[in-house]
């Protein structure tokens, strides 16, 4: 496998930049700690919530959910499924938002994490998608 490079340079309130280089075998798990850095320097600020329409699809909305309630923290699926039944007003089974979250997971936009028997997910800022692509293989 080819080395592959990760930069990245974030900016925080000061002005002040800094610059983060990884090169190697890079992983989820090691992007992961990148993230960690970049929450210990101030992490990335966070746009305004998404406002929400009706018009969207279930994942369109489970990402709606996702991205107002859990900008940058880890949640679980049944977080997940609370703030979904609580904001859209519609029920939807654990399964099925476990479901839309993974598929999320495996477009690169939330980061999906397995911690003993239960798994968790975070959002992936923008700036960081753009960095990072989701495994195919």
């Amino acid at each position: 496998m080819p080395v592959r490079k990760m930069k990245v340079e974030v900016y925080d309130e000061s002005g002040n930049r800094y610059v983060i280089s990884f090169e190697g075998r890079i992983t989820k798990e090691k992007a992961q700690k990148v993230f960690d850095m970049i929450e210990l320097l101030g992490g990335i600020p966070v746009a305004e919530p998404p406002t929400f329409t009706h018009d969207l699809s279930k994942i369109e909305k489970v990402l709606f959910i996702v991205k107002k309630n859990f900008p940058i923290s880890w949640f679980s699926a049944r977080e997940a499924q609370d703030a979904y039944e609580k904001e859209i007003g519609e029920p939807i089974s654990l399964s099925a938002i476990s479901t839309y979250l993974s598929r999320l997971a495996e477009r690169g936009i939330i980061i999906k994490k397995k911690d003993e028997n239960r798994i968790f997910f975070k959002l992936v800022p923008q700036e960081m998608r753009e960095i990072i692509k989701p495994f195919k293989g």
